[in-house]
């Protein structure tokens, strides 16, 4: 009986991660007539994570954001179901968990991010019970949305880590879905609802920050500005909140606690040769035009792992990925990388059930918006629909195909 042949080790272009950004590379690279790319991903399901937070506040079903790894990797791309341990871009090669060496040409670095639950003292072992969650996972946002619709009075605890997060906007959309929710079931007044952010303003572009700022007014939201939770006590429902300003501590007793927890690059990038030293999450060092490792040019940075100061969004992805390929495929040709990224990203804002701002900025943080005639800075109820079915679409059928 032949056996089958060994799978290759040497590929012309090696991605790691098979989230948004390495789909999309892979996808935009097939579509260009590449045909040795190899990518490295050992999960067998994928997830269009923004809908996370809908499902969380009992607009989507889970179901809605699932597919499996097999069902959106583009054909003729090599997929091996491996975790990737360690990178040399010295020698070029990258070592698997397996212990399994590849080398490449050229190498896609979008592994992703590190949830840190343990990150915050206590909320590790919270997590899913004693009224506390987080749509920073999936199985447990179905719980987010249960514990929202029976809470009918009491305190409720919307928090979010200091440091570069996934969908920034996310631990403030939750908030506004619940406070929402409990504004038409007529029990809003019953419940004392605190928003814990980090930064000292809800938004680091000002007109969203002032939309921000009225949606919390409206629903009587306590912002707490400048501030995260710093310890957690599950038993007796108590979060410690810190005030970076003042220095001090508060103790505050929950009935419902939302929890995003910290995030930073894996261990592995973090401490390996590409990581950016001045980044204190492990992000890895990329200039923020062409995307290019700038002390190892063969590698290509994008999506949440990159050190780039914008925030970590799929939209930035889908702006960062045409970039990175047209730099891939202008090296291996043998000329200059001169496609740009300019920092674009947008936070898809829910404020309501069917109420939705479109934040999109650029790295100077000026709006930038993309659909014209349409004044994005407003609620709107069109845009929630554009979140709800056309971005899901979008992303399914056009990123992920490299048509987007």
């Amino acid at each position: 009986m032949a056996l089958a042949p060994a799978a290759p080790s040497h590929h012309q272009v090696l991605i790691i991660g098979g989230g948004t950004a390495g789909i999309t590379v892979a996808a935009r690279l097939r579509r260009a007539g590449l045909r040795d790319i190899a990518l490295l991903e050992p999960s067998e399901t994928h997830w269009y994570q923004p809908l996370w937070t809908l499902v969380g506040g009992g607009q989507a079903p889970l179901r809605a954001a699932l597919r499996t790894e097999a069902d959106v990797m583009p054909p003729g791309v090599r997929w091996l179901r491996e975790r990737a341990t360690a990178v040399d871009p010295a020698a070029r090669t990258v070592t698997t968990a397996s212990g399994r060496v590849l080398s490449y040409g050229r190498l896609v670095l979008s592994p992703g991010l590190h949830l840190d639950w343990d990150g915050v003292p206590g909320l590790a072992g919270a997590l899913g019970h004693g009224g506390v969650s987080s749509n920073y996972r999936p199985d447990l946002a179905p719980l987010t949305w249960d514990l929202i619709r029976r809470m009918r009075r009491g305190t409720a605890v919307f928090t979010m880590p200091s440091g570069p997060v996934k969908c920034g906007g996310a631990p403030q959309k939750i908030a506004y879905l619940a406070a929402d929710h409990w504004r038409k079931r007529g029990v809003l007044d019953a419940i004392r609802t605190i928003l814990v952010l980090p930064e000292p303003a809800m938004f680091k572009v000002p007109v969203f920050s002032r939309a921000l700022t009225e949606t919390a007014r409206r629903y009587g939201i306590e912002v707490r500005l400048s501030s995260e939770m710093t310890r957690l006590d599950g038993a007796a429902r108590e979060a410690v909140i810190t005030d970076h300003t003042t220095g001090t501590d508060e103790t505050i007793r929950y009935d419902l606690l939302h929890a995003v927890p910290p995030q930073r690059a894996p261990a592995w990038v973090a401490d390996g040769p590409l990581a950016d030293p001045a980044s204190p999450y492990g992000y890895v060092k990329a200039d923020r035009e062409t995307l290019q490792h700038p002390d190892f040019p063969h590698v290509f940075v994008l999506g949440d792992v990159a050190s780039l100061p914008t925030s970590k969004t799929g939209a930035a992805i889908r702006k960062q990925a045409p970039v990175v390929v047209a730099n891939l495929l202008a090296g291996l040709r043998g000329r200059p990388a001169t496609a740009r990224y300019d920092g674009y990203t947008s936070c898809p804002l829910v404020t309501a059930r069917h109420k939705m701002l479109l934040a999109e900025f650029d790295y100077d943080l000026e709006p930038t918006p993309s659909i014209p005639f349409i004044d994005t800075t407003r609620e709107r109820t069109d845009m929630w629909f554009l979140k709800r079915y056309g971005l899901p679409q979008l992303y399914f059928k056009g990123m992920l195909k490299g048509l987007a």
